[in-house]
Formats: structure tokens, C-alpha cells, sequence
């Protein structure tokens, strides 16, 4: 065998390894910038994204994303402007922004029912919407709060205008029932969960009881127009490793939850695993697969909003959302 010089080995080395350096910073290069913008402070409506994330599913999706708070502006609004290209919103926001001319459209519902309700202290005995009368409700200042528990009240022959209504913003639903007011709106994944871990007992009044319509898509998965139509490439990669992350919080809870605390270590680790737990078997419930948007579900609540008052026209529905980037949809 003829012996190579040194000098053309070193040489062949060098070669070899400045290749290996380009290719690594080639695979680098092909991961595409996304901003992804959360609806509100992080928490376990959010954990798909952070296991996405922490799994390498967006990085095998060819995606580096940085998930970022909503600011002043709002996901919605943000989305739609383009400074963000994905976030999360909610089937009341998503209806309204459409309205008017804001071009977000919902790409999967993160929890398939409304798992929101307004809730109280058990010792209130405020158990039905007809034993709201005479008492005060705390919320963020939202018309569709008032329309909301007007309808499931009426349905209960009662009558809001008895109720006193009190904007408590950001309070912390456990101080504002103890000393401002009787009863609030919340999402039990969270606060409910939090509320068993606190051995504080509550009375829940589930909207869904009332009406058929109030089982509305909150939260949700959006874009904007524009990415749909210019890069759906992307969108799809972003919408199905997402799914990815989503089907890791329901088949390893455990697992899912403590990325998002390695994520966020100022939370509560019991109230994460524990909201976590319950989660895992409403992000999909009887849907046949995570993140699917039933059309009627759309319509029913946009007539619902439009009946009430709370939108000026009817909307088409099939502009707001779409199941088409799901894996599932396949």
C-alpha cells in the first residue's frame, strides 16, 4: 500500500472538518425564525408548545421559535400585523377581530370544550345563575362577560340587572371572592385545580348547562392571512409540530408539565403537574383528533354573539378558521 505524506493527510483532515463545520452551520441556517405569542402569562393551556419546543419538534420541523408575551397589543393584534406569526387567542376574539378587517384565522382549538365557568366559594351558595341575583361578579371589563351570564341567568329566570358588576382586572381570583366580590369567571384547568390544591371548595355554574351555543373554542391556535397564503409550508410545520407537543401533554402528562416548569421556574410545580392531570383528557375529549374545529361549533356561537348584540353583522365562519394544517385532517 503507497503511503500518503503527512502533509496531504493534515491536509484531508482540515478539509473534512471545516466540511462537518459548514454542514452544521448549514442545518443551523435552514432553521426558519418564528415568533410565537402566548395569550397571557405562561400556564398549562401553553404546554404543547413549550414540549414542542423542548423536544426538538419544531427544530425536526425545521422551526426555531421563540414564544414571547402578548404586550400591550395583544396576540391578536400582533398576529395580524405580522410582528408575530403565530399565537393564541379565543373563538369570541378570533370572531370579533374578523369583523373587523383583522385578518387572523384559528388553525386548532388547544382545549376542544369550554372548560371556563364562573365559580364562587361553596359556603355563597351561589349554585344556579338565579342565585346570582343580589350579588357581585368580578371580571376584566369585557362586553361578552355581561352578555354571557345575562343569557344563562335569563335561562334561569333571572335577571343580571340585579347583579353588581365590578371590574377587578388582573386581581387574583382568590383575593377578589375573599374580600371585593362574590364570584368570578375562570378556567378550572388553572384556578379550579388550584382551588382543590388550597382545600377551598367552589360552586361552578358551567355555561354549557344553559346554553348549547357557550361551548365555544377558548383558547385557540392563530395566524395571520398573509403566512396562510404566501408560506403555507410553514404554517403546516408550525400547526403539526405543535399537535406533536399537544399529544405529548395528553399521553405523558408528568412529562409534558415539567418542560413547561423548566420553562417558567417561578411556578407552582404541584399546581402545573396538577392542572396538567386534568388537562391531559380535555385537550382532545370526543373529537377525533387534537386541535379539530367543528364548523357548527363556529356557527352556533357567532349567532349567539350576534343575537346578543355583542357583533354588528353575521360572519362567514369558514373565513375564521381551518382544520387543513392538522395532522389529523390528513
Amino acid at each position: 500500500m503507497k503511503k500518503i505524506p503527512f502533509p496531504i493527510v493534515l491536509a484531508l483532515l482540515l478539509a473534512a472538518c471545516a466540511g462537518e463545520d459548514a454542514g452544521e452551520s448549514a442545518d443551523t441556517e435552514e432553521l426558519t425564525d418564528v415568533t410565537f405569542v402566548l395569550d397571557w402569562t405562561p400556564n398549562t393551556n401553553h404546554t404543547g408548545i413549550y414540549a414542542a419546543q423542548a423536544e426538538g419538534y419544531y427544530e425536526e420541523h425545521g422551526l426555531d421559535v421563540e414564544i414571547v408575551l402578548p404586550g400591550e397589543a395583544g396576540a391578536e393584534q400582533t398576529v395580524a400585523a405580522g410582528n408575530g406569526d403565530f399565537g393564541i387567542s379565543a373563538q369570541e376574539n378570533v370572531t370579533q377581530a374578523r369583523l373587523q378587517d383583522v385578518p387572523i384565522v384559528s388553525l386548532a382549538a388547544i382545549i376542544q370544550d369550554n372548560t371556563s365557568y364562573l365559580a364562587s366559594p361553596e359556603e355563597y351558595g351561589l349554585e344556579t345563575p338565579s342565585d346570582l341575583e343580589g350579588h357581585t361578579y368580578g371580571g376584566y371589563g369585557s362586553p361578552i362577560e355581561e352578555e354571557t351570564i345575562a343569557s344563562i341567568m335569563q335561562a334561569d329566570d333571572a335577571d343580571i340587572d340585579e347583579v353588581d358588576i365590578l371590574n377587578i382586572g388582573d386581581t387574583d381570583f382568590f383575593s377578589a371572592v375573599q374580600r371585593d366580590v362574590d364570584f368570578a369567571w375562570i378556567y378550572y384547568g388553572w384556578t379550579g385545580v388550584e382551588a382543590e390544591l388550597r382545600g377551598m371548595p367552589l360552586n361552578i355554574i358551567d355555561f354549557t348547562d344553559y346554553s348549547e351555543a357557550l361551548n365555544f373554542y377558548t383558547p385557540v391556535l392563530i395566524t395571520n392571512e398573509d403566512l396562510i397564503e404566501n408560506d403555507p409550508e410553514l404554517v403546516e410545520a408550525f400547526t403539526r409540530a405543535t399537535a406533536e407537543g399537544y399529544q405529548l401533554a395528553m399521553d405523558n402528562p408528568e412529562q409534558a408539565a415539567q418542560h413547561l416548569i423548566d420553562a417558567e421556574p417561578d411556578l407552582d410545580e404541584e399546581l402545573v403537574m396538577a392542572s396538567q392531570d386534568w388537562l391531559a383528557d380535555v385537550y382532545q375529549s370526543d373529537a377525533p383528533y387534537w386541535g379539530y374545529q367543528d364548523r357548527e361549533v363556529w356557527q352556533n356561537y357567532m349567532a349567539w354573539m350576534y343575537e346578543n348584540g355583542l357583533i354588528e353583522s353575521e360572519l362567514d365562519v369558514d373565513q375564521a378558521f381551518t382544520n387543513e394544517f392538522l395532522p389529523g385532517a390528513d
